[in-house]
């Protein structure tokens, strides 16, 4: 009896115990799966799902963040970058352009109006850095306009940089130092071996200014006017023979043309104090506005139908246009041209560099206007 209680009693325990793993069993299992459940639904432990722990709608980003992942098209110009040189260089164009008409100044009708006008080269509405001991020596032994001269903090001195130093207090220029990492911002990192100089923005006339001055100077207006030259060493070179056969000044388009920049002043000698720049918008209106205005206009051609030392124009008042050395004049300035006339080269020669065949023609044009009565 006692075993036969005993095994009943073990088994009605057994039956309790497996009753009762079974329950914890079915009961954990149940808890288990409700609980994995329950996270899925609510996103615990999952970022960026669509409920809060405590099972509230998560508020959605209204499609910004589907948005951000697209693309945004093609990398605008530089000129239409707010903040970047080339659009605080637009703005100062499209500026200047407006002070000229509230001052009454004729403008040229077909002026950009657009954001971008283009690529802009040695514009002068920027500040210039020359960089390097070498060029910033050359810079200040020619002349060059200048704001202030940067000098590294931490090297190592010689004769460039203090011949620069004494060049630059001499001249009034302020010696300022700075860092290397200034420098190298100042410099759009360049090789500056640390000296840098801020050249002065150049001053650009009006194309209308140059009659005035021809008008006060009593001579009969002599003007010359680049069309596609885009070094400036040319445009220095042709203010240098402007200078020293009388012209009245020289005249470059806004766009795709040389400015008046450092490597200007340079290979004019000092000639760009004494010439001035007239900047036109459209250089084809501007000759045009100069007809008008009783000013022949004579462009220099290897096809042209009279040599250059025979021009009968010469002796009146007259705009002498030098285009590009590969591709010479364009086909709208030519147009716009009273007379093409060119320069008698071997025919070994294809052309003349711009600064030299400009050179040629004003001593041309000098040497009639100086035979006895000419005038």
């Amino acid at each position: 009896m006692s075993g036969a209680g005993g095994s009943q009693r073990g088994r009605s325990g057994a039956d309790r115990s497996g009753g009762g793993r079974s329950g914890t069993g079915r009961s954990g299992t149940g808890r288990s799966s409700a609980g994995r459940s329950d996270a899925g639904r609510s996103g615990t432990g999952r970022p960026g799902s669509g409920q809060t722990k405590s099972g509230k709608p998560r508020p959605g980003t209204g499609g910004h963040g589907r948005r951000k992942l697209e693309g945004k098209g093609p990398t605008p110009p530089a000129a239409m970058r707010p903040g970047h040189p080339a659009q605080r260089r637009a703005a100062a164009v499209s500026a200047s352009g407006a002070s000229g008409a509230s001052r009454g100044r004729r403008r040229d009708e077909g002026a950009p109006s657009s954001a971008w006008p283009g690529p802009v080269r040695g514009s002068g509405d920027a500040a210039e850095f020359v960089a390097g001991r070498n060029p910033v020596v050359e810079s200040l032994r020619a002349g060059v306009p200048s704001a202030a001269l940067y000098v590294g903090a931490r090297v190592p001195r010689d004769e460039r940089i203090a011949e620069a130093i004494k060049l630059a207090a001499d001249r009034g220029v302020a010696v300022l130092e700075a860092g290397a990492a200034e420098l190298d911002r100042l410099t759009g990192g360049a090789l500056h071996q640390g000296l840098a100089l801020r050249v002065r923005p150049y001053d650009y006339a009006h194309p209308d200014d140059l009659l005035t001055r021809a008008a006060e100077a009593g001579h009969p207006p002599l003007i010359v006017a680049l069309d596609g030259v885009t070094d400036p060493r040319n445009l220095g070179a042709v203010a240098r023979s402007a200078a020293a056969f009388g012209a009245h000044g020289v005249v470059v388009p806004s766009r795709r043309g040389a400015g008046v920049t450092a490597g200007a002043w340079k290979a004019s000698a000092g000639a760009l104090a004494r010439v001035p720049v007239a900047r036109a918008a459209n250089l084809a209106r501007a000759l045009a506005s100069y007809r008008d205005a009783g000013v022949f206009v004579a462009g220099l051609d290897a096809a042209g139908d009279t040599e250059v030392r025979d021009l009968e124009l010469a002796t009146a008042p007259l705009t002498l246009v030098v285009g590009s050395e590969g591709r010479g004049l364009s086909r709208i300035v030519a147009q716009a041209c009273d007379v093409l006339v060119r320069i008698p080269i071997t025919a070994r020669t294809e052309s003349l560099n711009a600064g030299v065949a400009a050179g040629i023609a004003l001593y041309e044009v000098a040497a009639i206007r100086s035979r006895p009565g000419s005038r």
